[in-house]
C-alpha cells in the first residue's frame, strides 16, 4: 500500500501524488457506503493495481475542509484582489478569511496589479489587521518571489474575485504552467471564470497550489451558517478586546461599553473588517435555529 494526496477529481477518478507519480485511482465501495467522499487535497492510501492504475483504500484523518469549492487540508489560502479593474471588494476578502481563520487555515492577501493600481490603502487594511500582505503584479513580476517563499512546501489554494489573476499569478510563479487566462470585459469590469475544477499543482519550490474559482462561490453559504456567537474569533484583532467589553454576551454591533466598537473608533480595528463583521453577523443572525442544525448533523 501507498500514500499519496489526491491532486485532482474527475469523471470518477482520484489522480494520487505519491510525490514519484500521479496514479489514477477509484474509490473503494467502502467509501460510498460510509458516504464520504474524497476531496482534492485529501492525504490517502492506496493499492497500485496492474495496467499502472491503483485503488484508494483509506482517506487519513483531514486538518481541514472547504465545501466550496470542495478541497482539503489546505495550510494556507491565498487571497488575491486588486483595486484596478475589476476592483474587490473588501468585504469579499473578509468573508473568505473568515471561513480560512474558522477552519484553522492562515490567510495570505495579495494585492494583484500594482503596476496599474498602486493597491496601497487596501494592502494598508489587512497589513493593520496582522494579516500577511503582498502587494504584487503578476505582469511585471513585483512581489513574485516574495509570494513564492511565503508558500513554499505549503498547500494552498489561490481564490480571488474573476479577473483578478489568479491563473496569471500561478503562470509567473511557475515557468511552463500555461494555465488558460481570461481577458477581463470593459462593459462589465470582470473577468470570465477559467478555472472548470479545482486541480493542486506540484510546484517546483515545493507547494502544491490550487487554482480554485472566484469568491461567487467560495463556502459562502456555509459561512452565513455560522452560528454569530463563533464569528467573533474569525476576525483575529479582535482578540484583544474580546475579554474587555462591558457585556459579556456583547454582539460587538451597536453595544454600549463595546471594546471593540472602542477599538474602531480610536482606528485600531479598519472600519472596513468592522463592517465586513456586522454584516457577516446580520446573515448568521437570520438563519433559523432549525436550519443550522440540520446543516451541522
Amino acid at each position: 500500500m501507498s500514500e499519496g494526496i489526491i491532486c485532482k477529481a474527475l469523471s470518477g477518478f482520484y489522480y494520487v501524488d505519491s510525490g514519484q507519480t500521479v496514479v489514477a485511482c477509484r474509490a473503494r465501495g467502502k467509501h460510498r457506503h460510509a458516504k464520504i467522499t474524497p476531496l482534492v487535497g485529501d492525504r490517502v492510501r492506496f493499492t497500485p493495481l496492474p495496467g499502472g492504475d491503483g485503488a484508494l483504500d483509506e482517506i487519513l484523518p483531514r486538518k481541514n475542509e472547504f465545501y466550496r469549492p470542495a478541497v482539503a487540508n489546505i495550510d494556507l489560502l491565498v487571497v488575491v484582489a486588486s483595486q484596478a479593474v475589476p476592483i474587490t471588494d473588501p468585504f469579499l476578502i473578509d468573508r473568505v478569511a473568515a471561513i480560512a481563520q474558522s477552519r484553522g487555515c492562515e490567510t495570505l492577501v495579495c494585492v494583484n496589479k500594482c503596476d496599474l493600481e498602486p493597491g496601497e490603502d487596501l494592502a494598508r487594511i489587512y497589513q493593520q489587521a496582522g494579516f500577511p500582505t503582498i502587494r504584487m503584479s503578476a505582469e511585471t513580476g513585483e512581489g513574485i518571489d516574495q509570494l513564492r517563499q511565503a508558500i513554499t512546501g505549503k498547500v494552498c489554494a489561490f481564490t480571488g474575485n474573476s479577473g483578478v489573476g489568479k491563473s496569471s499569478i500561478l503562470n509567473a510563479l511557475e515557468a511552463g504552467f500555461d494555465l488558460a487566462t481570461g481577458e477581463v470585459s470593459d462593459r462589465l469590469g470582470r473577468g470570465r471564470h477559467t478555472t472548470r475544477h479545482v486541480e493542486l499543482f506540484r510546484l517546483s519550490c515545493g507547494a502544491l497550489a490550487a487554482d480554485t474559482p472566484g469568491f461567487s462561490s467560495f463556502d459562502v453559504d456555509k459561512m452565513e451558517l455560522e452560528r454569530k456567537e463563533k464569528l467573533q474569533y474569525a476576525f483575529r484583532e479582535f482578540a484583544p478586546y474580546l475579554d474587555k467589553c462591558q457585556f459579556q454576551d456583547c454582539a460587538h454591533v451597536k453595544e454600549k461599553g463595546c471594546a471593540v466598537l472602542a477599538a474602531v473608533k480610536a482606528g485600531e480595528i479598519p472600519k472596513t473588517r468592522h463592517q465586513s463583521y456586522v454584516r457577516l453577523y446580520e446573515q448568521a443572525k437570520a438563519v433559523p435555529d432549525w436550519e443550522r442544525k440540520k446543516n451541522e448533523e
